[in-house]
């Protein structure tokens, strides 16, 4: 398959995408003008969401390239459904629901109607989204880094010691917890406390999810188990999709208040991030580019340093998006380099 042919489902719903946008617009505004802003704010945050979460699928294709291909197909069919209609609809509205106490069909009412009383109970959540998603994506980039079997380095001075580190028991564990009672200190008491809880939440998320794939893969029966280690990370990937989509997520509200309109361009920029989870699966381009990989977690790691520093002051989104863009990209010709070297 040629690279287009992968993004065929995403052109086509970035067609459809657009064009809901226009009316949205049309039936908001009133006017000609009003559509066409709404069809711009759909179109930056489509951009914006494949611009950070690129690191995302390449993360993503490192998983699924070790699953069965039943799993594989249901990550990128179900999974789909989950990224736009849970983390870019669902999510936002039960934040909403939560905060504000409540119920679903009255949020729906206060997005469609009362926008800027929905944003501001949305930013009122910062705080506990950032200490939640930070902590979370921390663990999964050094629980990639501080890995024993791991034999390829692209920063070798870190990542040798990092690895060497990784003999001490739960130091992964202990690093993050650290670095989230160092925030708590330096934040207001009332908002440490909360920052406390929202990062040991994640935190034991992390590790529930691990649980559940360790516990599923050991099963007995070897086809059972195949399946159900397909399960496990399954969830896994679930759970880490909606940590990388928080930041976008709360990130468009900056742009746009419209609840429905940030559902369709964060949901045009999922439909791009699985097709390119999936290209890098078929192609093996992982396997290609030696350090892609490398790229892709240290991307990880920034942005749940920009996630958690977020609980203190906020960074615009092109900064974590450039950096992110930045790392991979030197990742990638640092293995082009590398391939030329050895051919």
């Amino acid at each position: 398959m040629s690279a287009l042919s992968y993004f065929k489902w995403p052109f086509a719903v970035t067609a459809f995408g657009l064009v809901l946008a226009y009316w949205l617009g049309l039936q908001t505004t009133g006017t000609v003008a009003g559509a066409l802003s709404f069809l711009l704010i759909g179109s930056v945050l489509a951009v914006l969401e494949i611009s950070l979460s690129f690191d995302n699928a390449i993360v993503n294709a490192n998983k699924l390239k070790d699953m069965t291909p039943v799993w594989q197909h249901r990550f990128l069919t179900w999974g789909i459904l989950i990224a736009v209609f849970g983390m870019r609809i669902v999510f936002p509205l039960a934040v909403v629901v939560i905060a504000a106490r409540i119920g679903p069909i009255e949020a729906i009412v206060l997005a469609a109607k009362q926008p800027q009383e929905y944003a501001r109970i949305m930013d009122e959540a910062h705080l506990s989204i950032s200490a939640f998603g930070g902590t979370f994506l921390m663990m999964v980039a050094l629980n990639y880094f501080m890995d024993q079997e791991k034999d390829v380095d692209w920063v070798r001075l870190l990542e040798e010691r990092l690895r060497k580190w990784s003999s001490i028991k739960g130091i992964e564990i202990a690093m993050v917890l650290l670095m989230a009672v160092g925030f708590t200190v330096v934040l207001p008491e009332d908002q440490g406390a909360t920052f406390l809880f929202s990062s040991i939440c994640g935190l034991l998320t992390f590790l529930a999810v691990e649980l559940v794939g360790h516990v599923l893969d050991a099963q007995e029966d070897v086809g059972r188990a195949a399946a159900q280690g397909g399960f496990g990370a399954f969830l896994y990937l679930e759970v880490l999709d909606a940590s990388f989509s928080f930041d976008g997520v709360i990130g468009a509200f900056a742009l746009t208040q419209n609840l429905f309109l940030i559902a369709i361009g964060l949901g045009i920029g999922a439909m791009y991030v699985r097709s390119m989870t999936l290209m890098l699966v078929e192609r093996k381009t992982l396997a290609q580019f030696r350090y892609l990989e490398h790229g892709a977690f240290y991307s990880v790691l920034v942005l749940a340093i920009i996630m958690l520093v977020q609980s203190l002051t906020h960074v615009p989104e092109v900064i974590t998006g450039l950096l992110g863009a930045s790392l991979i990209g030197c990742s990638l010709l640092a293995s082009i380099h590398h391939n030329r070297q050895v051919g």
